[in-house]
């Protein structure tokens, strides 16, 4: 009965729902342990609204953002270089 449902043919629709589900619950976690704009203990959301800007600012400016934002934002530089500078 298993081999019905569970084929080759789905080991890629299962990768790929991994991957979804793995992403979402990454942002999950990342957005409830260190996001400054939500509160999960009582006394965290007894405090009102914050101004804590510094405090945003470094979640917004995370690592990879840090790290891709002097990066020019080509997907393959080597490819776009060989096919558009003249010899």
């Amino acid at each position: 009965m298993a081999s019905k449902w569970v084929r080759p043919e789905v080991y890629p629709l299962f990768a790929a729902t991994g991957v979804a589900i793995g992403i979402c619950a990454f942002s999950l976690l990342r957005n409830i342990t260190g996001n400054p704009e939500v509160r999960v203990s009582k006394m965290g959301r007894a405090a009102g609204v914050l101004e804590n800007h510094e405090e945003g600012r470094r979640y917004a400016e995370h690592g990879l953002r840090a790290y891709v934002q002097d990066k020019t934002p080509e997907i393959m530089p080597g490819i776009n270089k060989f096919f558009t500078s003249p010899k």
